[in-house]
């Protein structure tokens, strides 16, 4: 598949704006940043994979023309002559620059986390054309990224408290997003996006994402799992039959198996099935056999699981003074999963005396698809306009909506001397190390970042 039309992934009212800036503008400098929301600080996310996958490939004549066809029948007027110069003169390729803090840093809200600049003075109309489609490609893996980051943060507090180690960590929270998010792009970015912060998923163009664009060869892996169509096809009858298939086919020596439990009773399941008739060959597989729960009030059904599961196969205590269930048994919950019912569930466990290490948690929707740009209030604003030769301030301050106060001048992003970011005017960066890299300029990628490296920043 082709790629899109560039010109064509704007919204509507950006095709008029070259007309309305003032005479004289030569250069225009927009930022990006959070401005308020339920996180603290976002991991910066997702800007390599759009610049590979837009911008590196030059716009041409038949974009032109498709453009100005659909443009002037939607209504509005076109810029032939502005993106012919771009055509003749540059290529085909956008003559801006962007500049970033380097992909997985967390920044704390209020701050810049990306600018933008034309690089032509012909093009003064380019930086703000582009906002469209550049706060799409951002706010989105960006949000994925830092929820996923936060998650990652309180399951890591429960197993200090509850767990002898945080070796299981990069595997408690399994993506199960994949059908749930809106587009095959959106599962790709949000789904390499949550692999940033952990290895665990079922949504495989995350895993196409992060080889293609962070050129990382695998990722996040994944194991044989039940659906309730492959259980129920066996008939109520000989649900047996079913678990103890899934066990000839998957379990052994070093091997894990999900099997979804509750097509019908949980609780029988759990009581006659898994700790009654397979008990021996759950036991003495090797492997380790991961119970889900699929329906039901998640606290009250992952405390009641775990507990029935140690009645039957026994349970030890850690170094925490925390009960574990064997090592060939544990559980996964995937239903009514989300960022505030984790805690709560976790909690529960620990009142409970329960290590946080019997239990994985699986997440569909609420990881990839619950998620809107006014969650971290998103904004991408003109900041600076050179006019003439001069640089000039740019900003609005609404009196009716003084959250939406914007950032005035050329920025920088840098560490002060309490060792936090803050966002200063350019010219006052003096000596100081601007954490704003350029990362593309003029058809160019200048600054390459692995998957790898993007994990090792958003590390908590």
């Amino acid at each position: 598949m082709s790629t899109p039309n560039l010109i064509l992934n704007v919204d509507s009212y950006k095709a008029s704006h070259y007309l309305q800036y003032p005479p004289g503008a030569e250069y225009v400098s927009s930022y990006i940043e959070c401005r308020g929301g339920e996180f603290p600080e976002a991991v910066f996310f997702g800007l390599q994979a759009f610049v590979r996958e837009y911008l590196r490939t030059p716009i041409h004549m038949g974009d032109i023309d498709e453009a100005e066809e659909m443009l002037h029948s939607h209504g509005l007027p076109f810029h032939r002559a502005g993106w012919e110069h771009i055509l003749q003169e540059h290529d085909g390729l956008m003559p801006v620059e962007i500049s970033a803090v380097p992909e997985g840093t967390p920044v704390p809200l209020h701050n810049v986390m990306l600018q933008v600049v034309n690089t032509c003075p012909a093009c003064f109309w380019l930086t703000s054309y582009i906002e469209t489609a550049l706060v799409r490609a951002i706010w989105y893996p960006v949000t994925v990224a830092t929820q996923s980051r936060l998650i990652k943060k309180i399951i890591a507090g429960y197993l200090r408290e509850t767990a002898d180690s945080l070796d299981s960590l990069p595997f408690k929270l399994h993506d199960f997003g994949g059908r749930g998010a809106s587009s095959l792009e959106s599962a790709m970015l949000g789904g390499m996006a949550h692999l940033v912060n952990f290895r665990g998923t079922d949504t495989v163009s995350g895993l196409v994402g992060a080889r293609r664009y962070y050129d990382e060869p695998m990722a996040g892996i994944s194991i044989p799992a039940a659906e309730h169509s492959t259980m129920t096809a066996w008939g109520r009858e000989r649900e047996v039959d079913a678990y103890a298939n899934m066990l000839d086919q998957f379990a052994g020596p070093g091997k894990i198996v999900a099997v979804v439990s509750d097509s019908w009773d949980l609780w029988h399941a759990i009581e006659n099935i898994w700790g009654g008739v397979l008990k021996e060959r759950v036991i003495s597989s090797g492997g380790t056999l991961v119970v889900r729960p699929d329906s039901g009030e998640p606290v009250r059904i992952v405390c009641e699981s775990i507990e029935r599961l140690m009645r039957i196969f026994g349970a030890s205590t850690n170094g925490k003074g925390y009960r574990l269930l064997p090592d060939f048994i544990r559980v996964i919950q995937g239903d009514g999963v989300d960022r505030h019912s984790i805690p709560k569930i976790l909690q529960a466990m620990q009142d409970r005396g329960l290590s946080a290490d019997n239990l994985t948690f699986g997440m569909g929707g609420a990881l990839l698809q619950k998620l809107d740009r006014d969650l971290m209030s998103f904004a991408m604003k003109a900041s600076a306009i050179r006019i003439d030769g001069e640089w000039h301030d740019v900003w609005k301050d609404p009196v009716t909506g003084p959250e939406k106060k914007s950032m005035r001048g050329r920025l920088a992003l840098v560490e002060n001397d309490a060792g936090e970011m803050e966002t200063i005017r350019l010219e006052q960066l003096g000596e100081r190390n601007n954490l704003l890299r350029p990362v593309y300029r003029d058809g160019q990628l200048l600054r390459e970042t692995t998957f790898a490296e993007v994990r090792r920043r958003a590390e908590p």
